[in-house]
């Protein structure tokens, strides 16, 4: 009986979203072994390890491909400069109930689903706001609205339910940019203002969403420039849009912390025209053993 194929990132945060789920169903050693070889990898392309082995050697003691049950690793060309050969994450099998779940990795799962290569993916939301919904005037609050600003004309990919592991695209801004020290850093505030607006070259679309398409008509999007930190691009500015999690960095930067405007996790999407019961079964399975509150029905 051929497995559920499910396409997950191949490396990155996402992808430890994806193993940490699977680690609690009871597979915590393979999970462990596959983010902390990832890890290990990744600081050895950054240069901060090193390794006598070339790649070659690492990528052959990492991937048994005689046990489908043992993690299978690749290569891929790192973007980074010198383009350096980097070793990610690329498949493995594990039981699932009566049949078998096989873990794809890919380099962008939700156009894997778009392109109808698979029924199931995890992939970020931060890409899906890039990619697949409609702007409108008002803006997108929530990830359980993101599948009402998807046209079915468009592509058949929907938001199943998110994993989590959230962190928040954030407004931040210099205190003087505000006309008081009272006055809110929230949405309303980008509604009457004009002027520069920093955020990461990717995240222009994924902003004018979440702030809606009327409150970024007198918004001129600047960018950091190569090599700098968004918090200090965005504390040259003035004002800016960047993920945030404690918040500790803006603050070190002058930076006040204003309004979450939406979350930035690991989703579960599906690709509602090559849906089949196996993957329905998997989708209910995967809903019925999560605690989290962004879970919505698939058909959404």
């Amino acid at each position: 009986m051929e497995p559920i194929r499910v396409a997950v990132p191949r490396k990155g945060r996402p992808l430890e979203a994806v193993l940490e789920r699977v680690a609690r169903s009871g597979f915590e050693e393979t999970a462990d072994e596959i983010i902390s070889t990832l890890r290990y990898e990744k600081a050895i392309t950054k240069g901060e390890r090193t390794d006598e082995r070339t790649v070659y050697e690492r990528l052959a003691s990492y991937s048994d491909l005689s046990t489908p049950e043992q993690p299978e690793f690749t290569l891929f060309r790192d973007a980074r400069k010198g383009m350096p050969r980097r070793i990610v994450f690329d498949s493995i099998t594990l039981p699932f109930g009566d049949r078998r779940l096989q873990l794809v990795g890919r380099e962008e799962p939700l156009r894997a689903l778009r392109k109808h290569e698979f029924a199931l993916g995890f992939d970020s939301a931060d890409l899906v706001l890039e990619e697949i919904v409609s702007l409108a005037d008002e803006p997108l609050r929530s990830l359980q609205a993101v599948n009402e600003r998807i046209s079915p004309s468009d592509t058949d990919v929907r938001l199943v339910t998110g994993l989590g592991d959230t962190v928040h695209h954030t407004l931040l801004a210099r205190p003087n940019v505000l006309d008081s020290p009272d006055q809110p850093l929230d949405r309303a505030f980008i509604s009457d203002y004009s002027g520069p607006l920093c955020v990461s070259p990717r995240y222009e679309r994924l902003v004018e969403a979440t702030l809606g398409s009327k409150a970024v008509e007198g918004v001129e999007f600047t960018y950091p420039e190569e090599g700098q930190e968004e918090e200090a691009a965005i504390a040259e500015c003035g004002l800016g849009v960047y993920l945030t999690v404690t918040g500790s960095t803006a603050r070190e930067h002058g930076l006040l912390i204003g309004e979450r405007l939406f979350p930035s996790e690991t989703v579960l999407l599906s690709n509602v025209s090559e849906m089949s019961a196996a993957a329905e079964s998997f989708v209910e399975q995967f809903l019925a053993t999560s605690e989290l509150e962004t879970a919505m029905p698939p058909s959404q």
